[in-house]
């Protein structure tokens, strides 16, 4: 290693959704709170990672964003020109970073390959130095078939088996396969390392400034979209139970997310204020507050939104998205075989009476804690304990090196 102090890149190839961010700078955030002199560099296409709040030694690069369209095919996201060009200088930013930043660990997110292959050149380069390369999955990635499919078409196998030295699966083992249906050789079976969930805690900030009560101190329950791009037939679903005023419900405070439509957006702050019992949040980058103090979640069952209702603690309904991934829909029938969670299906919207069901029965469902599974929240404790091996070894072989010259 060129420098004494260790350091960490990760590649979060997303533009669109929190997803990917919010996990990368998870992982980032809990590393540099184990490792006094670790730096972690992020770099992301996200229009909006400025708006998180980041620890000391946590920085980003923001790369050109890109937004992939309903054909599947990619545009960028604002500037005007055509996607090669745009990808291009993703790809040479990506590059020249990684060479000057030398980092001791690469973690590239979700992507083996990166965004249409984007991070391939940096691999291969790193590969000829010291660096230790790392593919992050989260526990789900889409229906087993058509992730065989889309791998097969993207020949990310040699990458694989020849480049990433090794694959941590953000879940535990005994619940999750996210490779399941694909036939992997054995050298790369033996690279794959289930973490457990992702623990997420209230940030420093919130703890020295609480977030109000929407609803002067009275319970309510918190319903997430996560990023709100496809999450518009899950909030209108539950604002029909509310407007149907059917049975008695708790108060439901709605936090759209920043890529939720604007025209849905401003829609649904307009039926709001026809309603005592319902609030609406536009965006906040601090959602953990919310979630702390709510009595119950409603969710799509993205990674993220899983992890906090695992880490909070909060009996939960899911409204699992089916396209253009089966992802939520997958992890949260697993979760609802394992008595964590209960999942009401979007096959069933708009029928307001079912929601307003759930929604009434869902603040006296039990927490996923009480189905009694031991070490699902062991993610970033397992992260950091092997980062600190890789980096012992790292200046072992350093100090190897002194004593030969």
């Amino acid at each position: 290693m060129s420098s004494k102090t260790p350091k960490i890149l990760i590649y979060s190839h997303d533009s669109f959704g929190l997803g990917h961010l919010r996990r990368c700078r998870a992982i980032a955030q809990s590393l540099v709170g184990d490792f006094d002199t670790l730096s972690v560099l992020i770099l992301s296409g996200s229009p909006i990672i400025g708006s998180f709040e980041f620890r000391s030694r946590v920085d980003f690069v923001r790369i050109p964003g890109v937004i992939k369209l309903r054909n599947g095919e990619y545009t960028p996201l604002s500037l005007h020109i055509n996607i090669d060009q745009t990808l291009a200088i993703r790809s040479s930013i990506i590059e020249h970073t990684a060479k000057v930043f030398e980092p001791d660990i690469f973690i590239v997110d979700k992507e083996p390959l990166g965004l249409r292959g984007e991070v391939l050149p940096t691999l291969e380069a790193l590969k000829e130095t010291d660096t230790k390369l790392v593919l992050g999955l989260r526990d789900v990635m889409d229906d087993p078939q058509i992730l065989k499919e889309e791998w097969d078409r993207k020949n990310v196998y040699p990458a694989l088996n020849d480049l990433y030295d090794e694959i941590w699966i953000y879940g535990p083992e005994d619940i999750c396969d996210p490779l399941e249906g694909i036939d992997l050789p054995e050298p790369v079976n033996e690279k794959l390392r289930y973490t457990g969930f992702l623990r997420r805690e209230l940030p420093k900030s919130a703890l020295e400034h609480p977030a109000p009560s929407p609803f002067d101190e009275e319970p309510y329950i918190l319903v997430t979209p996560g990023g709100g791009g496809d999450g518009v037939e899950m909030v209108d679903w539950v604002m029909r139970a509310y407007e149907a005023r059917q049975r008695p419900l708790f108060p439901a405070l709605i936090v759209l997310g920043p890529f939720m439509p604007a025209a849905a957006a401003t829609q649904f702050s307009e039926r709001a204020e026809h309603l005592r019992d319902v609030e609406i949040i536009r965006f906040t980058p601090q959602i953990e507050p919310y979630l702390a103090n709510a009595t119950a979640i409603v969710g799509m069952g993205g990674y993220n939104t899983f992890c906090e209702i695992l880490s909070f603690d909060k009996p939960t309904l899911m409204v699992p998205r089916v396209v253009p991934r089966r992802e939520q829909a997958i992890r949260a029938e697993r979760a609802e075989n394992s008595k964590l969670l209960k999942v009401l299906p979007i096959d069933s919207y708009p029928d307001p009476d079912l929601m307003a069901k759930a929604l009434s029965e869902l603040p006296e469902m039990a927490p996923p804690s009480a189905a009694g599974i031991d070490n699902l929240l062991g993610g970033l404790e397992i992260i950091s304990t092997r980062v600190g091996e890789i980096l012992d070894d790292a200046q072992a072989d350093d100090n190897r090196k002194l004593v030969n010259f």
